[in-house]
């Protein structure tokens, strides 16, 4: 999907367009707005906001011709519910291809359902690839019987705080649209108190690679029809965050005939775990999001191939796992008092541990560390002893430390230093390294030892002769 910006608006044309034909293109596409307003082109003329279109100054509505990106914000069509809408003429639709408009958004709007339909028929004509719904209130039952086998160039779909009849019982508007939405690549409905997705919902989004349904009211006795026996066979992300599942294995049931499932997100949700039960989450796992979801324990079996882990904000005591693939382990505000073995995540790059309760470093977890290129440990309760700040200004003065070095690195023991920031702590390497001091020492007793010995026979040559003798 092209993104909304300079590259995707292609090469600008000049549009020789009549009046008529400009009021006709508005009509189409949100009817006549209650209040008067205008439209307005940012400074690139790719993105143009209309605010309360009227007919009056409907004129306005020629400076969006350039744009990529076109938005609709306030009004009330229920008053053109019944207003005429014919398909346009040969003309109008040459010039509706050539607009290089590829972002549609409607926001704070009553629509009718029924002009709902008519405006996606419409976009059938354009090049429009994204449609953004939000803040829009729909009512009534629209008619899709006009959209039977109809294509459409809109890739992403997106609704935002929307409130709609509900999605049970609508097989048959579904399958008026089914040639279009099976060619659908994102979809998101957030925040709009969605609490079920019937299986024939699912089985329609043939091609659907994205899902996005944060903030909505999906309960764990949902999941497992929204996800049935052939839905979705193409969901590469799926985004569940901050609704009301409880269940950490329910959830993870209903998702296992996910066959081509990539990124989940669980975060924001309250999941209570049995661990006498098992279940295995889909093996093509690669990012796995359960920060905020009050868990205890890092559950097993994770999938084996999984790269991305975020368990912060939850309430683990220790982390005991180990994923030979896993590349960014994400275990903020937890209540950790030491980090997890670096040794059981051999690609490991990124490690977040701010807000624990780890006290210090050791020194033989600084050296795995170093081989990091993110590391966090920012605000835990640090033991500034000798060991313990001396392992964190190592980390930083090799640059491994990330942000927030060194002003929320402080101290909280012993006394003499409580409030300090670790870097200001005085640390002398070679007193607070053991192995610094034991190692060199016992290679130079050795040296000394052999020298010794190479004195003594250079000293008295007759002894090796008699040691042969005897």
């Amino acid at each position: 999907m092209a993104a909304a910006g300079g590259s995707s608006c292609g090469t600008r044309k000049h549009f020789g367009v009549s009046w008529w034909v400009t009021v006709s293109v508005a009509v189409l596409l949100l009817g006549l707005l209650e209040a008067e307003g205008q439209c307005f082109l940012n400074r690139t003329k790719e993105h143009c906001v209309c605010y309360n279109l009227s007919q009056e100054s409907m004129r306005s509505i020629i400076q969006c011709l350039p744009a990529c990106v076109v938005e609709f914000q306030g009004g009330d069509l229920e008053r053109y519910i019944l207003l005429p809408i014919s398909d346009p003429d040969p003309s109008i639709i040459e010039m509706l291809n050539s607009l290089l408009v590829r972002k549609i958004i409607f926001g704070d709007l009553l629509v009718p359902e029924i002009l709902l339909a008519r405006v996606l028929r419409f976009l059938s004509y354009t090049k429009v690839e994204e449609l953004v719904i939000e803040n829009c209130i729909f009512e009534g039952r629209g008619n899709w019987d006009e959209m039977i086998g109809q294509h459409l160039p809109v890739l992403s779909l997106s609704f935002h705080n929307v409130t709609s009849v509900p999605l049970m019982g609508r097989q048959r508007d579904l399958s008026h649209l089914s040639v279009w939405l099976g060619t659908l690549q994102d979809l998101a409905i957030t925040g709009s108190h969605v609490t079920s997705l019937p299986c024939a919902v699912g089985r329609v989004f043939r091609a659907l690679r994205s899902l996005d349904m944060a903030q909505n009211s999906l309960e764990d006795e949902s999941l497992m029809p929204a996800f049935c026996e052939g839905a979705f066979p193409r969901l590469r992300l799926l985004s569940l965050r901050r609704n009301n599942l409880t269940s950490y294995h329910n959830v993870c049931k209903s998702l296992r005939l996910l066959p081509e499932l990539q990124h989940l997100d669980l975060s924001q949700n309250k999941l209570l775990a049995d661990p006498s039960s098992s279940c295995q989450w889909p093996a093509s796992l690669q990012i796995f999001n359960l920060s905020d979801t009050s868990l205890v324990e890092v559950l097993t079996p994770l999938p084996p191939s999984l790269e991305v882990l975020d368990m912060s904000c939850n309430h683990l005591h220790t982390v005991d796992i180990s994923l030979s693939s896993l590349r960014r382990l994400f275990l903020s505000q937890n209540a950790l008092r030491a980090a997890p073995s670096i040794q059981n995540y051999p690609m490991l790059d990124t490690l977040h541990l701010d807000n624990n309760s780890i006290t210090e470093l050791l020194w033989d977890e600084v050296k795995l560390l170093e081989r990091l290129r993110d590391v966090t440990v920012a605000s835990n309760p640090f033991n500034c002893s000798c060991s313990g700040a001396g392992a964190l200004q190592a980390l930083a003065a090799r640059g491994h430390l990330g942000q927030g070095w060194p002003q929320v690195y402080t101290c909280v023991s012993p006394p003499r230093y409580q409030g300090w920031t670790v870097q200001e702590v005085p640390v002398l390497a070679l007193r607070c390294n053991r192995a610094a001091v034991i190692a060199p020492l016992c290679i130079a007793l050795l040296l000394l030892g052999v020298a010794g010995v190479l004195c003594l026979v250079r000293s008295r040559p007759g002894l090796v002769r008699h040691c042969h003798r005897a």
